[in-house]
């Protein structure tokens, strides 16, 4: 088969895929849509301030390393990380937070002062964690989900009964305090279930959070794009924007061409970073791996209010990152899982990187992103977002007495709509779908098209799942299986 590739989307593992099959001697090109690569880690800049659009959280930087390590370069090649310290707050009421520190020893200590005997308990959990860790990183994360076997080793024999059990279940081992519980269950919200629901396995989370840190790449999160983009670009990569996939054509079991909105292209491969679901709209029906109806079976991560915001002065009291649990957290999952309706005191998420980057606003301005987890497929509109926001505005303000509203210069809202029309997500969902048991690993949606040949996903609805490190992941994943296949 010839060489020229066409890669849907340019989010993160539509670009980890570019890289890995360019260096491999096929001519990629890369379509998106929208005006600027980076799918969802695309910027807003506008009157001075300067807004990550998407992914606000650096962890698993090794994940990041390796990929930069297979084409000979480093991070530092590109872009500079900044270890947060403290790496966040969680806020559970007025003056009631608990400080996550950017060492491990003292994360312990927090967890012992604040619980008498949770310390020793939470050490020997993250030895554990990471032990999930290094058998996920270095036997399943990089598997492309075909068979069942792939799953079968020595270790993770061992560590069956960590399948069978769910996170919150393991949780409650360490602690009986729901502030605590809370804190050790957060990370769950990147992949999108809720606790009770996802195998104890993911504790390697955990282990990502208070063992490896949280960093920071100067200038944002879409510098991490700009730097494979280089890398892609010095390789032979060729990037388009404002170019619309709006059909794939296949004849006799491959596709032939992909027709844009701007002209038609033969291709030998096609490999789609877009939405899975989307995807399959351009194929006719009969080439499609699932029915719609599959999709309203599954289980999906979050959608998302966001809220882009510059405001005079400073953050003052916040950190970089804050967490605010000052309501229900269970009653809240329930919202978006159980009763998919609109949130009645919604958990939150702030985050201040003007704290930690100066260059991000206007001298004496600062930035801010907000985020609210809500269900996907709710109807929403301005008027909700605005709702909304001024409720997160009261509660910062109750907890931490410090008041924003006043001293806003720049507002933009982005929610379920949105993410539909601009990222064409399935539901308008921002992460993809949950790691439900049920949904992991072969049970995901495949990397392959079962009808046609030389059709491939890659992204967060397929192998490994939601988030920006397992992205990358999953563009390698998809990149190595064509490539043994020989095509």
């Amino acid at each position: 088969m010839g060489n020229n590739v066409i890669i849907i989307g340019s989010g993160f593992s539509s670009l980890a895929a570019a890289c890995y099959l360019q260096k491999s001697g096929k001519n990629v090109t890369v379509l998106e849509k929208n005006e600027q690569i980076g799918g969802r880690a695309s910027v807003l800049e506008e009157d001075g301030f300067k807004f990550d659009m998407g992914p606000s959280w650096y962890w698993m930087p090794d994940i990041f390393e390796r990929f930069f390590n297979d084409f000979d370069k480093e991070v530092s090649d590109y872009y500079q990380l900044k270890k947060l310290s403290p790496a966040y707050n969680v806020y559970f009421g007025e003056n009631d937070f608990v400080t996550i520190a950017d060492k491990l020893d003292t994360i312990i200590n927090t967890f012992e002062e604040t619980d008498p005997g949770s310390g020793k308990k939470l050490e020997k959990f993250i030895k554990e964690a990471k032990k999930n860790y290094d058998v996920a990183m270095q036997e399943l994360v990089y598997k492309p989900g075909i068979s069942i076997l792939e799953l079968v080793t020595s270790e993770t024999v061992s560590r069956l009964n960590l399948f069978v059990t769910n996170i919150s279940s393991e949780v409650k081992k360490i602690t009986k305090n729901k502030k605590l519980q809370s804190i050790l269950e957060f990370p769950v919200l990147f992949l999108g279930a809720k606790p009770e629901k996802t195998p104890a396995f993911y504790n390697f989370m955990n282990y990502a959070d208070f063992g490896g840190g949280t960093w920071y790449p100067e200038g944002g999160m879409n510098e991490i794009v700009k730097g494979m983009v280089s890398l892609g670009k010095s390789l032979g990569v060729n990037y388009r924007v404002n170019e619309e996939v709006i059909a794939i054509k296949a004849e006799n079991g491959n596709v032939k061409s992909v027709k844009t909105n701007l002209k038609d292209y033969n291709v030998d491969i096609v490999v789609s970073g877009a939405d899975y679901a989307h995807t399959e709209t351009l194929l006719s029906s009969e080439l499609r791996n699932f029915k719609e109806e599959y999709w309203d079976k599954k289980t999906f991560a979050p959608s998302a209010f966001l809220y882009y915001v510059g405001f005079t002065g400073d953050a003052e009291e916040l950190e970089h990152h804050n967490l605010f649990f000052d309501t229900d957290f269970k009653l809240h999952a329930e919202e978006i899982y159980d009763k998919k309706c609109l949130p009645g005191a919604p958990l939150f998420y702030a985050n201040f990187p003007s704290k930690t980057d100066k260059s991000l606003a206007p001298k004496g301005m600062s930035t801010a992103f907000f985020l609210i987890p809500v269900a996907v497929d709710i109807d929403d509109n301005e008027q909700m977002h605005d709702r909304y926001f001024d409720l997160i505005m009261k509660r910062i303000e109750k907890c931490t007495g410090v008041t924003l509203k006043d001293r806003i210069v720049f507002k933009k809202s982005f929610g379920v709509n949105d993410f539909k029309t601009r990222y064409h997500s399935c539901k308008g969902n921002a992460y993809g779908l949950a790691n439900t048991l049920l949904q992991t690993s072969i049970l995901r949606p495949g990397i392959r098209n079962k009808k046609v040949n030389n059709l491939f996903y890659t992204g967060q609805l397929t192998v490994p799942g939601p988030g920006v490190p397992p992205a990358l992941i999953s563009g390698k994943i998809v990149s190595d299986y064509i490539l043994k296949q020989n095509l």
